[in-house]
């Protein structure tokens, strides 16, 4: 009986590290220069200087990751959250609110606390690997969130998700999971292909974090899923 309540207890609780995530990250945002919220950073040039040297602080700098100092080793733990605008935000915290939720429950909440963190970080790196010689500054969870999405598709593929697509005039539509992450990832895909080398969207950590989440559940929960056929059968 006790070990049943505590089971009711933590189910009751929620995703725990899932609003914490989404948490951290906004209360981050409105801190940092970027939200406009904080008077201590001025307004206008001031404010506009002010945001480009707290990027470059929190943000991963490839042309500075490999250098070997522990200070750019640790940017990619801190630019998971660290977002560029309220639309950067919002739009990353949409999507960990989604899938992050049933991930978490599925993997457990320090597995998956880790697996976030870990698969954040290699995405960041990756992504700053393959563009070892630029000095643009990479920030947001987009990494780790792609991460949750791969993970998501193999762990739940049959599950049901309301999605809009500016297609369907924005209509809210309920698809299984598969369908809308395999769009998602073929968007990124071709996106990555096309983006230039300038600033924007960092396609290429969304394909690493997502493929590698999705490796990751394959091979960890691999097993237990064909257990869980045996028994069915």
């Amino acid at each position: 009986m006790i070990v049943r309540w505590q089971a009711v207890r933590e189910a009751a609780r929620g995703p725990v590290v899932t609003h914490a995530l989404i948490a951290g990250c906004a209360v981050v945002f409105v801190l940092s220069p970027a939200s406009g919220l904080n008077p201590g950073y001025g307004t206008g040039d001031g404010l506009l200087a002010a945001g480009t040297d707290y990027f470059r602080r929190w943000g991963v700098i490839p042309d500075e990751l490999f250098t070997g100092t522990p200070r750019a080793w640790l940017t990619p733990l801190t630019a998971l959250f660290v977002h560029g605008s309220w639309l950067h935000l919002l739009g990353n915290m949409l999507f960990l609110f989604v899938f992050g939720a049933m991930t978490e429950e599925r993997m457990g909440r320090p597995a998956f606390l880790v697996f976030y963190v870990c698969t954040g970080y290699v995405a960041l790196a990756a992504y700053a690997a393959a563009n070892a010689g630029s000095s643009q500054t990479l920030v947001g969870a987009s990494g780790a969130i792609s991460a949750v999405l791969g993970a998501f598709l193999y762990l739940l593929p049959r599950a049901r998700v309301t999605s809009l697509f500016p297609f369907l005039f924005f209509l809210p539509l309920r698809f299984p999971a598969w369908i809308v992450l395999l769009f998602w990832f073929a968007l990124q895909w071709v996106a990555a292909h096309r983006a230039g080398s300038g600033p924007g969207v960092a396609y290429l950590a969304h394909l690493v974090g997502f493929s590698v989440g999705f490796l990751y559940a394959w091979a960890r929960y691999r097993r237990t899923a064909e257990r869980c056929s045996v028994v069915q059968e």
